[in-house]
């Protein structure tokens, strides 16, 4: 028993450190830059049954400070009244235009094909997409050109902070923060134009035009369900730089209303995102395991004998969540409930596999999905 805590405890130490360490190059979006120029902008959003967003979404837009500034919204044949309440939110105001989604064609992802629609109808020299329940800080838009020329990137992506409304929101949605600064080795993925060290969050990616038409647009990516990640690695393969930053102080996500659009939600892309491998998936639940419900394990052990040393390697995962939650802007108390929230990432990351399994098809906004 003592040997298994010796090696627990220096495993949670490596983990703070190195999360402290990968941290360090997560280029932090509200930092000071200058611009070097002031580029035409495109700020394109699908929206798909979004009209509980419409209101949020046009303030925050109205909002934005950036002069060089078209805003294209696209209603992909919405059943609730979206497109009506675009019209009416954003009477008045010349920079934004509202279009109507052709039918969804075969062989693409819905939000993919109303990406591309949105593309085709954009003037800028710079593609913003946002996602319909996004808010954006007003210098959002120059903060990202000035990282972007200052890094010489031709994209840039981040994971926004999210307010959650719901308890399974709360333990999976903040997880995505958790998972890059693990796993991906962001010196190599910011500094290098190696695919395979890549991440993004389709809720907010800014791109070139030039470097968007290069890799084929959307259209390279027309049926994938992790449409951003495959985005990034289209760029990185032609030869471009994208980066990674840290977007939480200028850009929220409302990302899921209720418990059961959470789990449709992760069910639907986690899968997809660790390459459809089953073996990926043994390897993660074991790797999770060990690393943080192990520690929660010998917490009880500790609590039950009264050998609170045993209560360490577990103080030492909540610090390491702690601190990415400290970096993004999530609730602090999360932190204490981490081995929940592994538990519930483990369930999904299994029902998620076993619909590709049976060859069942995942369900998204009233569109399935294979």
């Amino acid at each position: 028993m003592s040997l298994v805590f010796f090696i627990l405890l220096i495993i949670t130490i490596v983990l703070n450190v190195w999360t402290i360490f990968n941290s360090l190059f997560l280029y932090p979006l509200s930092a000071q830059r200058e611009l070097e120029a002031n580029p035409p902008v495109s700020l394109l959003v699908p929206l798909r049954n979004e009209a509980d967003n419409v209101e949020g979404l046009i303030r925050s837009l109205r909002s934005l400070t950036y002069s060089h500034l078209e805003v294209i919204l696209l209603d992909d044949h919405s059943e609730d009244g979206t497109f009506d309440r675009l019209h009416e939110q954003v009477l008045g105001d010349e920079r934004f235009t509202v279009i109507q989604g052709k039918e969804l064609p075969e062989g693409w992802n819905g939000k993919v094909h109303a990406c591309h629609q949105l593309a085709q109808a954009a003037t800028g020299e710079y593609f913003l997409f946002l996602d319909a329940d996004a808010r954006v800080a007003p210098g959002v838009i120059q903060q990202t050109l000035a990282m972007m020329q200052q890094k010489k990137a031709g994209m840039l992506s981040g994971f926004p902070n999210y307010p959650n409304a719901n308890f399974l929101s709360h333990m999976l949605v903040p997880l995505q923060h958790m998972v890059v600064l693990l796993h991906l080795p962001l010196i190599v993925a910011n500094r290098t134009t190696k695919p395979m060290f890549t991440a993004a969050c389709g809720i907010f990616i800014m791109i070139e035009k030039n470097v968007y038409e290069a890799i084929g647009g959307h259209a390279s990516v027309k049926g994938s369900l992790v449409e951003d990640v495959h985005i990034a690695r289209e760029v990185k393969k032609h030869g471009y730089k994208m980066i990674l930053a840290n977007i939480t102080e200028s850009v929220i996500s409302y990302m899921y209303d209720s418990g059961k659009e959470t789990w449709e939600g992760f069910k639907k892309n986690v899968y997809t995102g660790i390459g459809r491998s089953a073996g990926m998936v043994v390897f993660l639940t074991l790797f999770y395991a060990v690393v943080f419900l192990a520690p929660a394990v010998f917490a009880v052990v500790g609590l039950v004998t009264g050998n609170y040393a045993f209560f360490l390697p577990y103080l030492l995962t909540v610090a390491f969540k702690m601190y990415g939650d400290a970096r993004t802007g999530h609730p602090l108390w999360l932190s204490f409930l981490l081995p929940v929230a592994i538990v519930l990432l483990i369930a999904i990351m299994m029902a998620s596999m076993f619909v590709h399994k049976r060859g069942e098809k995942y369900q998204w906004k009233g569109r399935f999905y294979q």
